[in-house]
């Protein structure tokens, strides 16, 4: 039973991320390489802007704002979940190398496979899903120990392993690869959001339509995996079939999110720290608020990243690692 204050203050802060998007995204609208007067932004949406005015808010800024909140989110949500399944407040998509497994199968698929640019924006988040689930069945593996069972410390050591491997692959794989093809990848290595037209939404919706209310109708669940194993095998949770389910479903929300933004880290690492400061550790309370700041945190990370150096601005990927990098050594010291 949560007590109705609790609930209240939750209500609060969720009314205060909302609008904090919200201002960020109206801020971010009038800025940048073509700006547009902050009063003709309501006009505009409402369909009594110029062709410039259009142009700019629908096919340029919108689409890139839904896109960074909604990938904000995924990589939040993901993180959440990796966190709680490993009992490691160092867990994030990015860190533990299922980012990179994403990233090289959209490599290869980029530089190898016959691209459709009519399928291309759909298909690319499955073959994003695959290589991550590769990767994060990997990471399991070699986080598992037949004698102790799975060992949630060695998955960040392995994690990492993992990912400077794939990011050698990476590399390999660009050396020899045509100059406009290369372009990309290292665009998307770097986490400069790439998909920034509707289409992208349409196939980043579904995925978190349907895997945010999941996360969320199994927050018990993850209280329970918060546990240690003996408590959550005490309590009759199947333990490897919840946690391998867990898995996959903050795989498919990180792997959805980087299909369409590219590498992007340390949201997951910050959003549930943050959120847990303010309501705190369980996951009814937490985790709603863990998504909106990941929105948040993507999208203003984006935003000043794309008005410092104009017209091309920093990737939103370099600038959530400016912020993430930090607090990744601040949390590591505080465990050491």
């Amino acid at each position: 039973m949560i007590h109705p204050s609790v609930l209240k203050k939750q209500r609060l802060y969720l009314i205060l991320l909302s609008l904090l998007i919200v201002a960020t995204a109206v801020v971010g609208l009038g800025l940048g390489y073509s700006s547009v007067s902050y009063d003709r932004i309501l006009p505009t949406i409402l369909g009594n802007g110029d062709f410039k005015e259009e142009f700019v808010l629908f096919s340029i800024r919108l689409p890139r704002m839904i896109i960074t909140v909604l990938a904000g989110m995924a990589l939040a949500l993901s993180g959440a979940i990796l966190q709680g399944i490993s009992r490691n407040d160092l867990a994030d998509p990015g860190i533990i190398g299922i980012n990179a497994g994403a990233g090289a199968a959209v490599a290869l698929f980029f530089l190898f496979a016959p691209i459709d640019a009519g399928s291309f924006v759909y298909i690319l988040p499955l073959i994003a899903f695959g290589g991550a689930m590769i990767t994060a069945l990997g990471i399991y593996l070699f986080s598992y120990n037949k004698r102790t069972g799975f060992e949630p410390v060695r998955l960040v050591l392995v994690g990492v392993g993992f990912s400077m491997a794939l990011s050698g692959l990476m590399i390999i794989l660009i050396s020899s690869a045509p100059r406009e093809k290369v372009d990309f990848i290292s665009k998307w290595l770097a986490g400069s959001i790439w998909g920034t037209d509707w289409p992208f939404i349409l196939a980043l919706l579904p995925w978190i339509i349907v895997l945010i209310p999941f996360v969320l109708w199994k927050s018990n669940v993850m209280n329970i995996l918060n546990t240690s194993e003996p408590v959550s095998i005490g309590v009759g949770l199947p333990l490897k079939k919840e946690r391998f389910i867990m898995l996959m479903t903050a795989v498919a929300l990180a792997a959805s999110a980087v299909s369409v933004t590219g590498g992007i880290a340390f949201v997951g690492l910050m959003a549930p720290h943050l959120a847990k400061v303010l309501i705190g550790p369980r996951s009814q309370l937490y985790l709603p608020l863990s998504i909106l700041i990941g929105g948040w945190l993507l999208l203003f990370a984006d935003t000043v990243g794309r008005n410092i150096a104009e017209p091309d601005g920093i990737a939103a990927g370099i600038m959530t690692a400016l912020i993430g990098a930090p607090y990744f050594i601040y949390l590591l010291l505080k465990k050491s």
